[in-house]
């Protein structure tokens, strides 16, 4: 019948008929999700928030948003989540991996940490920085680099098509990263970051700024912090022949330093220096969470205290006892967290930090979500430090010549490089460095000096591996990488390089040229330092796409300062200059000529008399007729008519001598610049 449900059953003797070939066929296809449980089989969307106070009196948000899609020979083209945009860059170019990030302000590694995953990962150079791993040929890597610039310049509305020109980006080695295709690599520290590079960012997310976790972007509360980092890292494997394809990961993060408002919270405190300020979601941001956007597998909110804080608050706690319940760890939140997640135990450090996690899940527009933290005791605290602090400057004067100086700093805290370390002479700590410079910065590598507390060291015995790539006029920038051996109780070291300053043509200098040259960020990466955090339960990561990001091992790297340099600037106003005298003189010239060739000089008397007489007044002719009639004597009326105070010759010597006067000063000006 129509409606009536069909179904077929095999007898036992048909199931030993058909066992052999489509039975294993049948095994094959179940035992198929088995072997390749890695690999993702559906799209996938989780967006978490980290939340972390600083020792300065501000408040670290790092939003954390990730987009999977499974490989297009199993999936098809036609997604629901991912950006349709960025999955045919990926097709079209044939990317491998690529980071893209516009940053404003600077990350203070010295009060917000250097040596954690945030800011190893997430504090980048001023402007915009692109790298990318193609799979494509060498030949082809150059112009495929140059299609992908327009194509991101077009999609967020950055001048990131500046990046086109080879003399803007460069090919980094070993020190950058490892990687197994060709990379390519370029800066703009001078691009201006606003709101029509975040608005195309978040039309990327399913939701977009309407739903979730990204509604808390209020653009005032974003753009006036103190630091601002936009990120989007694209993996994939649509390209890979070896291994099980995993398809395409977008990550996009958005890390951002705000400082409470006091004024704004509705905790009661007493505001003083010597207290953290309290703050909430709604004081930090503006606004509250209402709910979790409706495609997101995972919506997750953290908050993070390291490990040096809660030290510190328990120390405080076991000098003045507990007074309650929530003063458990010095400071009260106004909703108890779904889980707490501890740091595993390690062997380099005693202090263990903690998450606090709060799930979205449960919270809507009736019932919004507003974590507030409100400290109850002072406490002073210092963020996690890099091995060593980093900074760069400029050294001598004049537009000519001058020197690049980069500073390596052991930080002033109680744990020292040779903590953990042996104290013989043999203790070695290797220091990566990349330095990207323009054409017109002509660096001279023989140059280089390494000083170590002070005194001077030979090359050899410092640097143990370097790879130079000088720069060609108008062709490419100068590339160096450097691979440092320093000892562990070393202070300080700085490492000078000697440059000169090129000349440029006029057409190649930006209309601010007198503010001076851009030299992009150093990159300083220590290989011996890992910024992996291990959680006590993997249960926790297993379902954070966040919590497994800060889990990978990677090495702890920053940035150094944007140089600027002064170069020979021409003097711009010249040519207007010179264009406005020639115009002068050409518009006297032109114009004394034509009104000597044109005008009658006879026909202007006869007119100027007749206008005289015109003029003449009432009075006059009243005076000359009752004169006429009192002597007898008949009217004249020419000498009712004034006469001429110029004649025909004078006029005509005049204008001979104007004529030859201009043609005179036309000819020396023509004889002067021939």
């Amino acid at each position: 019948m129509a409606g009536t449900p069909c179904y077929c059953t095999l007898q036992p003797m048909e199931i030993r008929r058909s066992s052999g070939l489509p039975l294993f066929l049948l095994l094959l296809l179940i035992s198929t999700p088995l072997l390749f449980g890695s690999a993702i089989q559906f799209e996938a969307f989780s967006e978490e928030l980290l939340l972390k106070p600083l020792p300065d009196r501000r408040v670290l948000a790092h939003f954390h948003f990730e987009t999977k899609v499974p490989p297009t020979p199993t999936y098809g083209k036609h997604h629901r989540l991912f950006p349709k945009a960025i999955y045919q860059l990926v097709r079209k170019y044939r990317v491998r991996e690529m980071e893209l990030s516009f940053m404003q302000g600077r990350w203070n590694y010295e009060r917000w940490g250097g040596s954690d995953p945030i800011s190893s990962n997430n504090a980048k150079p001023p402007g915009v920085e692109l790298w990318a791993v193609f799979d494509v040929p060498e030949d082809q890597v150059d112009a495929t680099w140059k299609n992908l610039t327009h194509t991101l310049s077009g999609l967020f509305c950055a001048s990131i098509n500046f990046l086109e020109s080879s003399t803007a980006y460069a090919s980094p080695g070993w020190s950058f990263r490892q990687f197994s295709g060709p990379l390519r690599y370029g800066s703009l520290p001078r691009e201006a970051v606003c709101t029509e590079n975040l608005t195309p960012w978040l039309k990327l997310l399913p939701c977009r700024d309407k739903a979730g976790l990204a509604t808390l972007m209020d653009r005032p509360s974003i753009y006036s912090g103190f630091y601002h980092s936009q990120r989007l890292h694209l993996t994939s494997t649509e390209f890979n022949s070896a291994g099980v394809e995993e398809g395409i990961i977008l990550q996009q993060t958005l890390t951002v330093v705000l400082k409470p408002d006091a004024h704004k919270s509705g905790a009661a405190y007493v505001y003083e220096r010597s207290m953290q300020p309290s703050w909430s979601l709604s004081s930090v941001f503006g606004r509250e969470v209402h709910g979790k956007c409706v495609v997101a597998d995972s919506s997750s909110i953290y908050l993070q205290l390291d490990g040096d804080l809660l030290a510190e608050l328990n120390s405080l706690r076991e000098e003045h006892g507990n007074s309650g319940r929530d003063n458990v760890y010095g400071f009260r939140l106004s909703a108890d967290p779904d889980s707490v997640i501890h740091e595993a135990s390690s062997s380099q450090s005693n202090n263990q930090f903690v998450l606090f996690k709060y799930l979205m899940d449960r919270y809507s527009d009736s019932e919004p979500f507003d974590l507030e933290l409100t400290w109850t005791r002072p406490v002073y605290w210092s963020s996690s430090q890099a091995p060593l602090q980093s900074s760069r400057f400029l050294m001598g004067s004049g537009n000519e010549r001058g020197a690049i100086a980069i500073s390596l700093k052991s930080p002033k805290s109680k744990h020292g490089l040779s903590d953990g370390l042996s104290d013989e002479d043999s203790c070695k700590l290797k220091v990566h460095v990349f330095q990207l410079v323009p054409w017109y910065v002509k660096v001279y590598y023989h140059t280089l000096q390494v000083f170590v507390d002070g005194d001077r060291r030979s090359v050899a015995d410092v640097i143990e591996k370097i790879t130079v790539s000088p720069s060609e006029d108008k062709v490419s920038p100068g590339m160096m990488e450097l691979a440092l051996q320093l000892p562990c109780r070393a202070k300080s070291t700085i490492l000078t390089i000697e440059f000169d300053k090129g000349f440029l043509h006029i057409n190649e200098y930006p209309p601010d040229a007198n503010q001076g040259f851009d030299i992009p960020s150093a990159i300083i990466s220590f290989p011996g330092f890992q910024t992996s955090m291990q959680f006590s339960s993997d249960n926790h990561s297993f379902n954070s796409p966040l919590l497994a990001k800060l889990k990978e091992n990677s090495s702890v790297s920053s940035y150094t300062e944007v140089l600027l340099v002064p170069l020979t600037t021409p003097d711009f106003s010249m040519p207007y200059n010179v264009i406005t005298i020639t115009c002068t003189v050409f518009a006297l010239y032109f114009g004394s000529l034509l009104n000597a060739l044109r005008r009658r000089v006879g026909e202007e008397e006869r007119l100027l008399k007749s206008k005289a007489a015109d003029n003449t007044g009432l009075i006059p002719k009243l005076l000359a007729k009752l004169s006429a009639k009192i002597s007898g004597r008949q009217l004249d009326k020419s000498r009712t008519v004034p006469p001429t105070s110029s004649s025909s010759s004078s006029s005509y010597k005049k204008l001979i001598f104007k004529v030859v006067l201009v043609a005179g000063i036309a000819a020396a000006w023509q004889y002067y610049f021939n």
